[in-house]
């Protein structure tokens, strides 16, 4: 029986925060989007730099919502903290967005990326094998998976914040440890001539468009600047989903502590790894050999040299685990946000109810349920590279909202506060906005579409809030 006056249970310690932001991050973007990023840049170098801004990125940012986050310790994270900072209007847009396309989108590619490794042990789940043809359009095995795993993982959410909590955890700690031991043998297959090629030679800091067929193309210094930014979109949509903790507050236990703790422990882990598994890479592979790498799978084409035969199925059950993983924790932490929403009147009245088990159901389906119609349209991947300069956009008003509030309301309490601040919140702004500026310059195809979708949540606003408001 639904109960609308039910509360959140305090279930989830700050190792279950910590593994949910952890967790969250790692899915198949740090074991695929290392060739984009190697065909941007050219050089081990600059690729090591696009990890290490991202990397920088993320912690900055996670550092500052640690402010928000003991602020406002209460389900819904950044739309809770972008309506206390600039009111409802830019919160609703966000959460709109995050519904649509940001979280949904990606639940959509994360379960079919399960999907696609899954098929290399069972080729007929592949992407290639149709069970539906209708003229142009195909519903491939693939699909079917990631449906099944997304309605799965649903399913065992609207159980109960502590089955949810349980799969995370368990999972995180698995795939951290997996991906730990990847680099530790990839470390002891080094290639002394490799490494020496690509960072011993006048190309390591040479920006250049490396093409797959490996030749290469010399950048003017404004197209260099378009490019970083561009490989940015990978390196960043793979640290992505960093503050799924904050959007649990109702469910951690000590909010004002464990939620700032949780993001920084969370986002330190994961940056570490992907920096070595990145300087892992160039030991065994070279530049050319990661842009080339089939589907740009560039770790399966690492994992062969690491493990020889079977190095592909070590993979694979490794990005099968990091996959749904990943995915538990986005199916959690979305449905609290449309709970916020609906709890301002602002989105369907069932999304607010809690169930017996005390998670919002409803809500958990429903975002289920549109994840499943992306999964069939097949176009998760192309919204999602729109959708990452929106994604930044929304942290950056979320950063500068430390700034407002701090003028606003000086006497609010603070137990937590924003580190090296303002220098650190600054810093990041200026990275923030100079990544916006420069795709919507260079990589127009990377913005428009995504600012778009953004933008109808205006007027959609202005026709679903109360009348009343």
């Amino acid at each position: 029986m639904n109960n609308n006056n039910q509360e959140f249970k305090k279930s989830l310690g700050l190792l279950d925060a910590t593994m949910l932001v952890a967790g969250s991050m790692i899915g198949s973007g740090i074991f695929i989007v290392s060739s984009d990023i190697a065909r941007n840049t050219g050089s081990a170098g600059w690729m090591m730099v696009v990890w290490a801004i991202s990397g920088f990125m993320t912690l900055a940012a996670a550092l500052s919502y640690g402010e928000l986050s003991s602020m406002f310790p209460r389900a819904g994270g950044q739309y809770v903290y972008l309506k206390e900072a600039y009111g409802p209007l830019v919160s609703f847009t966000f959460g709109w967005t995050f519904f649509a396309v940001i979280q949904t989108a990606t639940i959509a590619a994360v379960g079919v990326a399960f999907a696609k490794f899954t098929a290399y042990l069972f080729p007929y789940l592949d992407e290639d094998v149709y069970l539906l043809t209708i003229g142009n359009y195909h519903i491939s095995s693939a699909q079917i998976v990631a449906i099944g795993v997304i309605l799965l993982l649903t399913f065992i959410n609207t159980l109960g914040v502590q089955n949810g909590k349980t799969v995370q955890t368990t999972l995180t700690i698995i795939k951290i440890l997996s991906l730990i031991i990847l680099v530790m043998f990839g470390f002891a297959a080094f290639d002394k001539e490799i490494w020496n090629a690509n960072w011993s030679s006048d190309s390591t800091w040479n920006l250049s468009r490396l093409n797959a067929d490996g030749s290469t193309a010399d950048y003017t210094l404004m197209a260099g600047l378009g490019a970083i930014s561009a490989a940015l979109v990978g390196a960043l949509f793979s640290s992505d989903s960093w503050h799924s903790s904050s959007a649990v507050a109702g469910e951690i236990k000590n909010p004002q502590r464990n939620i700032g703790l949780s993001l920084a422990l969370g986002t330190i882990i994961v940056t570490f790894i992907y920096l070595l598994t990145n300087l892992m890479y160039t030991g065994v592979l070279s530049m050319q050999e990661m842009a080339s790498a089939p589907k740009d799978r560039v770790a399966m084409v690492a994992a062969q040299e690491i493990f020889g035969p079977f190095g592909i199925t070590i993979l694979a059950i490794m990005i099968m685990v990091s996959t749904f993983g990943c995915n538990n924790g986005l199916i959690m932490a979305g449905a609290r946000i449309y709970y916020s929403m609906a709890k301002d009147g602002l989105f369907f009245k069932k999304t607010k109810v809690l169930n017996k088990h005390a998670v919002p159901g409803y809500a958990l389906w429903l975002q289920g349920f549109i994840a499943c119609v992306w999964c069939l349209t097949g176009k998760y991947g192309d919204l999602l590279d729109m959708i990452t300069c929106v994604v930044v956009i929304f942290y950056v008003l979320c950063i500068i909202g430390i700034f407002i509030l701090r003028k606003k309301r000086p006497n609010e309490p603070r137990p937590y506060r924003a580190f090296g601040f303002p220098f650190i919140p600054a810093i990041y702004i200026v990275l923030g906005l100079s990544f916006i500026l420069l795709l919507v310059i260079y990589k127009p195809q990377f913005t428009w579409p995504g600012i778009i979708i953004t933008l109808l949540g205006i007027p959609l606003y202005y026709f679903v809030k109360p009348k009343n408001s």
